[in-house]
């Protein structure tokens, strides 16, 4: 299996390719069925359509974590990803605490943890990745000359 892994340093590549594999089958889960989807909001706010597209939507994201994983030092593709966890931390505080379609419960706690966590690690670690913090670079490109 570890040959799927991520071949990098630090623990948020394997992290980001995690997540994605679990949104990934939460997604098809989504199109099968809106009892999952029902944990995460309130039974009457979710229809088979409501749910097809959340499902959507969490494969596009699944999509980008996974891309992130296997290019992590890439900014462009790290930008994305970290706005995938803004997007996803903004919708699900907005169904709980302005619409009100989400009950903070079991449903709602892994999400929110899920999408929190991810948000402030990539932004802790936004140098670290971005610039390439696992390469040997001159030491020029670094200001030690």
């Amino acid at each position: 299996m570890s040959f799927y892994l991520p071949d990098s340093y630090g623990l948020l590549p394997p992290w980001l390719f995690m997540v994605s594999i679990v949104s990934a089958a939460n997604s098809f889960q989504a199109y099968i069925t809106t009892k999952f989807t029902a944990r995460v909001y309130s039974p009457e706010a979710v229809n088979p359509l409501s749910s097809r597209t959340f499902g959507t939507w969490t494969l596009l994201s699944s999509i980008i974590r996974m891309y992130a994983a296997y290019n992590i030092s890439d900014p462009l593709v790290y930008h994305l990803t970290l706005w995938t966890f803004v997007l996803a931390l903004a919708h699900f505080l907005s169904e709980w605490l302005l619409f009100g379609t989400a009950t903070m419960g079991r449903g709602l706690i892994g999400p929110m943890c899920v999408a929190s966590g991810s948000l402030v690690w990539m932004l802790v670690q936004w140098e670290f990745y971005s610039m390439g913090g696992w390469t040997i670079r001159p030491a020029e490109d670094i200001g030690l000359e």
